[in-house]
Formats: C-alpha cells, structure tokens, sequence
C-alpha cells in the first residue's frame, strides 16, 4: 500500500464549499463591445429571409416619410399661387404615402417581432445546449442564480432591443440620411445650419454612452447576484428556517437588492437624461432654421413651401436622432446582456472524445498512483492505489472530507486526475469518452434527484429503451413497487418538486429502481443511507444488496452498518488509506475502524 501524505482540510477550497461571495467575484464579463456586437449580426444572417423582409419595410416607410413634406410643399406652393398643378391630385398622393407609411409600420412590428423571437430561440436554444455540455468544475465554481439569470434576464434583453429598439436605430438612421439629402436639395445654406447641432449631439452622446454601458453591466451582474440569492433561500429554506436565519438572510438580499437599485436608478438617470439634452439641442436647431429660414425666403432662396417642408424637415430630421438617443441606453442593456451570455458560450465544453469501453460482462477498476488536487499546491489525494476488483463490493469509510467523494468524482470524470492511472479492465478511463464510461456505471446519491416527471420516466432516465417490465422488476427488487402502486397514478404519477411529494427514504428507493433500470457494470452508493431512518435503512439495504450482485459496487457511507458484509473495507483520512480488509479483521485489529465502529455501537465518547 503506497505511502500517502495528508493535508489540511482548513485550506482545501473546493468547489461547493465557497462562500457566496467568492462565487459571485468569478462572474466573467466580455471587454469588447464591438465583438459582441459581430456575433449579434451572425444571428441576423441565420435569419437572412426575416432581416432583408424588415430592412425592406423599413427602407419603404422612410422613403414614404421623406416624401409627405415634399408632397405638402407642392400643395401649399399650389395655393400660394407660385406653382401650377392639380391641388386635389396631390392631396390624394399625400393621402396614398400616409397610408403606405402607416402600413410599413405595421409591418415593421410584426417583421420584427418575429425576428427576435427567432433570434432569441436560437440564442436560447445554444445557451441551453451549452450549459449540459459544460464541465462539472464549472457549474460547481459558478452561482447558479447567475447562469439562470443569463438564460433568462439577459436574452430577454436582447429579444427586447431586437423587437423593438433595433426597427427604431435602422429606421432612424435611414430617416436621417434620407431627410438630410432632400434638405441639402431644397436649400443647402440652411441644410448646413441645420447639421450644425450634429456636432453637439454627437459630443453629448460620446459623453454619456461609456456611463451607460458602465452602469448597465453592473446592473446586470448585480441581477445574477439577486436571483442567485433567491435561488440558494428557495433551494435552502427548510435550513434557512432551522436555523432562525431569516433576517440574516433577509439583510443579505436587501443588500443586494439596494445596490441592483442604485445601479439600476443611475442606469435609468444617465439614460433618461440623453433624450431631454437632444430635445434642448434639437429646438436650438429649429431655432436656427426659424430665423435663417425667413431670410432665406425674403432673398428669394426658398419658396414658401418650401419653408413649411423644411419646417417639417427638421422636426423629421430631429426625431430620429432623439430616439436614438434615446434607445441607446437598451441597446447598451442589450451589449451587456449579450457579453454575459457569449461568455458562456465560449466557455470550454467537456471533452466528449475517447472510444468506448470494451464490451464486458465484468468491470474491476484499479487506481493506481493517482494524485489529485482542487486547488494547484494543496493536495487532495497522493499517491492513490486501489483495486476493485470485478463483482466485488468495496466499501470507503472515513471522516468527513477524506476523499472519499473525491475519488468517485475522479471514476466518473467529472475531474481529471493529476497524475497517475484509473483503469477500468484495464483499460485507462482518461482514453474512453465519458458518455461510454457513464453508461456502464450508475450512482445513488446522498441527495437524491428526481426530476418533475412521470415515476416510470425518472425510472428509466439511465436507460430510456428500458421496457416497462425492466422497469416493474427494478421496483420490485428496490422494494418501491407498493409505494409507486399506492401513488395516485402508479407509473405515471408525475412527481413534483423533484419529488419532494415522497420522503426521503421513498425517493432513495426509486434512486436504487432507477440504478437498477440502467443495468450498470459498476455501481456506486454514495451515503445512500444517510438520511433515512433505522427501518427505511434495513429496506435501501436488502435493495442495495440485490442491486449489487455480480455488480463492481464501491459505497461510501458513515454508517458502518451498511457495509459490514463487504467484501473489503478501505478507511481513509485525510486522502490516504489508513487501514483496509474485512469487517471483522479491521475489528480485530482495534485501530482506525475500530473506534469509529465502536464510536457508532458502543457509546465511545465522540
């Protein structure tokens, strides 16, 4: 047995056992705006079809909103007297374009709607398809409060600026062009005059978009930082209650939440501010072309007309860039949100490569020298040898944070060892994919997880072509098949909650039905016993031992009566193996296992 080096339980940081904060300090963010912004246009051209549909819209309705003021120029000249034509003709043309416009508008909601919407899906869709397919450390290292509010908040976000902010940019953009070339046609000196505000529009908005974007971000983040605490209290109330923690918790979340208001109410100040600054710049220029614009006329340069369309002109030409301004602060929510959620997806996916595990009727696993370590520098397990052998049944006792959850987590990949070989018929774990290597082994776990659907689904969750008589006889050999057959609908009584409807016991039993429906080679107990009373303990027992049978099984528990008739007991403290052999040899031989037996049995001082 390999000589084994311990370590201090007091500096080991795992994943799991952070606090709040610490999680909530890894929350990454992108830098670039810019790039976010690129990867936002891959989505458009995936909608190709949608996007030149809305583009097409929104090109018709501003040309229809250039030409009305033309329209009513011609008609007041009409009247003036310094034009001929047919008056009635033109207010009929003027009556068409208003109706296409209104039309166009229509149009542009709906077309944009859809748009985001399948934008969003698809964002969804990826995000969704990201998060199963990314690494146990990850999730474990992350707020889950935080990656929800992404999927939610934040592509919500992006499907609000798609729908509704980004219509408003492009039609503004294309409007301002578009009124801007008549304006300079009609009389380029006051055109001129009235482009002079851009200069002040353009500095006032350069001003304030790097506050807007700063205080959105953090807006966001904070956001996450809520949902996370919501979700730890709803996921924790029971403990939160037991312990009277309520103001503790409630103080928390109103720290919290008062920070989310401060960004949020500076967010909404600096972006409520923009649009009234451009309303200020813009009668500044309306000025401007009130009093030019007389001049103008007297001299002969502009006709009357051509005045009340230049008037029109510059409330058009105002507009557009209001609402920009205005919308600058969604589409800064919008970066924000887009930057999280890119963030995800860019994160590094689990390897899912490797061959498959050979064909067997047998599985014996071998840890052989490994080494393992949460943290670089401070050692979780050295030196690690372990045989399993095939059929046997292993038991890992110990004290809490021994390594024994550890090296289950190493068996099924969920970490990577450091160093050293885990075999399987040896076969080394590291060459096969980890889809293989988890179809031929099965976990109950201490905290047992059931998911809100049928009984006969969450049966057949580790094998979906299980039949129903696989499923029948795994309830009968788990010792479940009374309590599913008393439940409202048997097999198709949908649990709710993940299964909080049936005790901990009853959902510990279907956990053992659900190994049982897999057929796995390798079998892994993980304190399956360990909430569950002294009756309901002896039922999970008779279930385990069946399950095990011509099975490789390693169990870890605290109770020792669980696995008194295993065929080798290993104790490990602090990483390393202490002592190893058969119940009654480890007994015999009064040391490590013997006090915790005689701890648990004999009324020892604990």
């Amino acid at each position: 047995m390999a000589k084994q080096t311990k370590y201090d339980l007091a500096a080991r940081n795992i994943p799991g056992m952070m606090n709040r904060n610490q999680r909530f300090a890894q929350v990454e963010h992108a830098e670039h705006a810019g790039t976010a912004l690129r990867r936002l246009a891959a989505y458009f051209a995936k909608e190709r079809a949608m996007a030149l549909g809305m583009l097409t819209v929104v090109v018709l309705g501003t040309l229809c909103g250039v030409c009305a003021p033309s329209l009513q120029s011609r008609a007041v000249d009409i009247i003036a007297g310094v034009r001929t034509g047919k008056l009635a003709a033109t207010i009929f043309q003027m009556l068409a374009v208003c109706l296409l416009y209104s039309g166009c508008q229509l149009l542009q909601g709906l077309f944009s709607a859809r748009l985001s919407q399948r934008i969003v899906k698809r964002m969804r869709n990826e995000l969704f398809a990201k998060l199963t397919d990314l690494p146990i450390p990850y999730l474990d290292n992350h707020s889950h409060g935080d990656i929800m509010s992404r999927m939610t908040n934040d592509v919500e976000n992006i499907s609000t600026t798609v729908s509704q902010s980004l219509p408003s940019l492009s039609s503004g953009v294309l409007t301002i062009l578009g009124t801007a070339a008549v304006m300079l046609w009609y009389c380029w000196q006051l055109a001129l005059l009235s482009c002079a505000t851009i200069l002040l529009t353009v500095l006032a908005t350069k001003l304030l978009s790097s506050q807007v974007r700063k205080f959105s971000q953090r807006r966001q983040m904070l956001l996450g930082q809520l949902n996370g605490t919501v979700e730890e209290m709803v996921s924790g109330y029971r403990t939160v209650v037991a312990y009277n923690h309520q103001d503790a918790t409630t103080e928390e979340f109103c720290a919290t939440s008062d920070s989310l208001t401060k960004a949020g109410i500076k967010t909404d100040i600096v972006s409520g501010i923009i649009g009234p600054i451009m309303n200020c710049i813009g009668n500044i220029g309306f000025v401007i072309i009130a009093a030019f614009g007389g001049y103008f006329a007297i001299n002969g340069l502009i006709s009357v007309g051509g005045i009340s369309a230049f008037i029109v002109y510059a409330k058009q030409f105002s507009r557009p860039i209001n609402e920009i301004a205005q919308v600058y602060g969604q589409l800064q929510t919008a970066i924000a949100g887009a930057e999280r959620v890119f963030a995800v997806l860019d994160e590094e996916s689990e390897d899912a490569s490797g061959e498959p595990l050979a064909d067997a009727d047998h599985a014996s696993v071998t840890f052989q020298d490994v080494q393992f370590s949460y943290v670089p520098g401070q050692p979780v397990i050295k030196d690690f040898t372990l045989t399993v052998p095939s059929g046997k049944k292993v038991a890992l006792v110990g004290a809490t944070g021994s390594g024994k959850t550890t090296l289950v987590n190493l068996l099924m990949r969920f970490y990577e060892i450091d160093s050293g070989q885990i075999h399987i018929n040896r076969q080394d774990i590291r060459d096969v994919s980890r889809a293989s290597l988890r179809r031929n082994a099965a976990i109950v776990l201490q905290d047992t997880v059931l998911f809100s659907d049928t009984v006969q689904n969450n049966l057949k969750y580790g094998r979906e072509d299980a039949g129903m008589e696989d499923v029948e006889r795994a309830a009968r050999m788990s010792r479940c098949a009374e309590l599913i057959q008393n439940l409202p609908q048997g097999y198709n009584t949908v649990l709710t909650g993940s299964g909080e409807t049936v005790s901990q016991g009853q959902r510990q039993l279907l956990a053992i039905a659900r190994a049982f429906v897999a057929d796995p080679h390798i079998l892994i107990f993980d304190e399956a016993t360990s909430n569950v009373d002294t009756r309901t303990e002896k039922a999970i027992q008779d279930a385990m031992q069946l399950a095990m049978q011509n099975r490789t099984s390693i169990i870890i528990a605290h109770r020792l009566s669980t696995i008194r008739d295993a065929d080798v007991i290993v104790v490990m403290d602090h990483g390393e193996i202490v002592e190893m052999g058969s119940h009654d040899a480890l007994l015999s031989q009064k040391g490590r296992y013997y006090e915790l037996y005689m701890t648990q049995y004999a009324g020892f001082a604990t």
